[in-house]
């Protein structure tokens, strides 16, 4: 039911708002003076046509097509008579209104994969809330890339999340068909799957540890086999490697933090999965070499506008990714209580805070004034 209702919620703004995008910028706006005729060339069969200003590949257009071909039998009883015809910019732009209701149902698995406990109602409107992160929203109404890109990168990450590697993967891939720069989202999405069952299988260790213990007793008794020195033996190898990590740990001062010690287990963990991990994430691992040597062949990262595209080094977009970021989900993690606090922190130590936010804001600038350039 919260489904259901979650894709009306959504529905009631994206359909209102996109006639009224249509009726007051019927024209291609902006970077759609692009994606629209290509698109529309694609509709016309024309595959080999491209224009060389673009510089994203054509995934956006392979689903325009599937989604203006799902709605020709409708309207061929009206009055379109062939595919091409349908492929008018409102069109175009409507497929992502579908994808941003697909993208609002994908939001409410992730946040009820990841907070089980939360009910329908709660997961629906944490996923209202995200549906209307400003950019997303904004998107939404025009044909660009960008609703696409996102749906495709949460797919996978949902993917991940049931640990379906595979079928993550390849929707990964075909995000990047969407927008080459999700390579680094696959990245992410593989990293996080790894780092998640490294933990799971950290705890499930630490679980079984005794529970193994007793039935071994139990089947001695059971059987009259004398199976102790088998677990003195086991209990001593587990408490080795235990003592090992944790005398490692002690002797260096390095790691005397708990996120020091926890990045650590972490790594002893990978160490020893290191084979599982391979065979369970190799299909990231094939995407990316896929993408370096699709680099190499093409000369660039982008597929048109190779000159007014080429790769520099752009350290301010992670300040601004990171403040869009904090401010558009602050309304969610940020209370009252929390603010107390980070008073409270501020009074106490404030001459370091002071001296943290001097480096920050020196830091800040410096990224600014001379990385802030995407292109020459």
């Amino acid at each position: 039911m919260g489904k259901i209702a979650l894709a009306v919620i959504v529905s009631l703004w994206v359909i209102p708002t996109t006639v009224m995008v249509n009726r007051i910028v019927p024209e291609p706006y902006m970077d759609e003076i692009f994606h629209i005729p290509q698109a529309q060339q694609y509709c016309k069969g024309n595959f080999g046509s491209w224009d060389p200003m673009i510089t994203t590949p054509p995934g956006l257009y392979y689903l325009s097509l599937a989604h203006v071909a799902s709605l020709f039998p409708g309207f061929y009883c009206v009055e379109a008579a062939s595919i091409s015809d349908l492929c008018s910019a409102a069109i175009l732009r409507s497929i992502n209104g579908v994808l941003a209701v697909v993208c609002s149902l994908i939001l409410y698995d992730i946040v009820t994969h990841l907070k089980p406990t939360l009910n329908d109602r709660k997961a629906m409107l944490h996923a209202v809330v995200l549906s209307l992160y400003p950019l997303h929203w904004f998107f939404t109404f025009l044909y660009y890339t960008d609703v696409a890109s996102v749906t495709a990168v949460l797919a996978m990450y949902l993917a991940s999340l049931k640990k379906n590697y595979w079928f993550s993967a390849l929707i990964g891939a075909f995000a990047v068909v969407i927008r080459q720069t999700n390579i680094i989202w696959v990245l992410f999405v593989a990293c996080t799957g790894i780092i998640n069952i490294s933990v799971a299988h950290a705890k499930h260790s630490t679980k079984t540890d005794e529970p193994d213990v007793s039935i071994k007793h139990g089947l001695a008794y059971a059987t009259g086999t004398n199976t102790e020195g088998f677990n003195l033996r086991k209990r001593k190898i587990v408490k080795s490697i235990g003592n090992s990590s944790s005398s490692l740990l002690a002797s260096s001062p390095s790691f005397s933090s708990g996120f020091a010690d926890e990045i650590w287990s972490i790594l002893l963990t990978l160490w020893y999965m290191k084979w599982e991990l391979l065979i369970s994430f190799s299909p990231y691992l094939m995407m990316v070499v896929a993408f370096l040597l699709f680099v190499y062949w093409n000369g660039s990262v982008v597929l048109g506008a190779k000159e007014a595209h080429a790769v520099t080094p752009h350290f301010a977009q992670m300040l601004y990714f990171s403040l869009v970021s904090v401010l558009a989900q602050a309304p969610m993690h940020f209370t009252i209580t929390k603010a107390v606090d980070l008073f409270q922190m501020f009074r106490k130590s404030r001459a370091l805070l002071f001296f943290q936010m001097f480096l920050a804001l020196v830091v800040g600038l410096l990224s600014v004034h001379f990385f802030r350039k995407i292109s020459k």
